[in-house]
């Protein structure tokens, strides 16, 4: 996918003409890059970002890189998990990405989109592995797709501002789904926050050594197994993240909240995970000082001017 067009470009993906581009960008309406020859050069996900903000259609999508959508981005949530469903077990990527741009130009989030469509159609994958409507290869096949979805569709959101919260997501060994961390990732970028994935079956130690250097404002641990050595690695890296201030977020099928260790959050569901990396986003504000009494000082007392008719009489010349 490409990272910046031009103008021209951005003329053609939006149906518009370039001069009309040019003028968005002169009403900061677009806030493009300048190349060494002072060209312009705007941002995917700027692009994404107006046209999304605007309810205007993408007309030519491939010139952004993106797949053709179809303007459907009012379908309802059924029909959208039925279509996920059937895509996933087709292993077909470009319509998986289509479908979710087509979602979010509707003005759908991310984190309903994942949330809402693309959990409840894995949840309907599982299902049907376990009953053997899908089979082991699709299941798996299902798995890519959706990682490189998710992963194009971090492209088109507006990055994180600068001094962001860092927060940062892990698996422990034994633990290798990584859709959980790609999910929480995206949903946790869409919110503001500067997140990324250190992967899934992760050593405690390179986990806290990776806190340590990293020192996010969260760590998020998906628990999707639960391994012999899972209380002893919590703790592990519990030690690292108390150490640099960082607060610990805990989820996944191989937990419940009374099995998180005292410090750490309990989120059951990606709602849960963005509301609280949000209010760790928001800095608490300074206390307003305390109000100090000031002693006017008091006026001195001046003897009473004399009224006009004390003055007496002006001198005669």
């Amino acid at each position: 996918m490409n990272r910046q067009v031009s103008p021209k470009q951005v003329a053609l993906a939006l149906g518009v003409s370039e001069a009309s581009v040019k003028r968005w960008c002169d009403q900061g309406l677009m806030s493009p890059a300048r190349t060494a020859g002072g060209h312009r050069r705007i941002a995917i996900h700027d692009v994404v970002r107006f046209a999304r903000s605007r309810g205007n259609p993408l007309m030519r999508p491939d010139v952004l890189g993106l797949p053709a959508v179809s303007g459907g981005g009012e379908l309802a949530t059924s029909r959208a998990v039925d279509e996920a469903y059937e895509i996933l077990k087709d292993g077909d990527e470009t319509r998986l990405l289509r479908l979710a741009i087509n979602l979010y130009l509707g003005r759908r989030t991310i984190l309903d989109i994942v949330e809402r469509v693309f959990i409840d159609a894995w949840s309907r994958i599982g299902d049907g592995w376990q009953d053997g409507r899908v089979e082991i290869f699709e299941e798996r096949r299902g798995v890519e797709i959706t990682l490189a979805a998710l992963r194009d569709l971090g492209h088109i959101l507006t990055p994180p501002e600068d001094g962001a919260p860092v927060a940062v997501g892990a698996t422990f060994p034994g633990d290798p789904y990584a859709l959980p961390l790609a999910m929480g990732t995206v949903v946790l970028r869409e919110s503001g926050i500067d997140a990324e994935s250190f992967g899934a079956g992760l050593p405690a130690d390179a986990i806290a050594a990776a806190v340590m250097k990293r020192r996010p404002a969260l760590l998020w641990l998906s628990i999707s197994t639960a391994a012999p050595t899972l209380k002893a690695d919590l703790a592990v890296v519990m030690k690292a993240a108390k150490s640099v201030g960082a607060a610990v977020a805990l989820g996944g099928r191989a937990m419940t909240a009374k099995d998180a260790p005292a410090g750490a959050t309990w989120c059951a569901t990606l709602s849960e995970l963005v509301d609280f990396g949000r209010g760790l986003a928001k800095a608490p504000e300074p206390p307003a000082p305390p109000a100090v009494a000031v002693e006017r000082p008091k006026r001195r007392e001046e003897a009473p001017k004399p009224r006009n008719r004390d003055r007496g009489t002006p001198p005669t010349a």
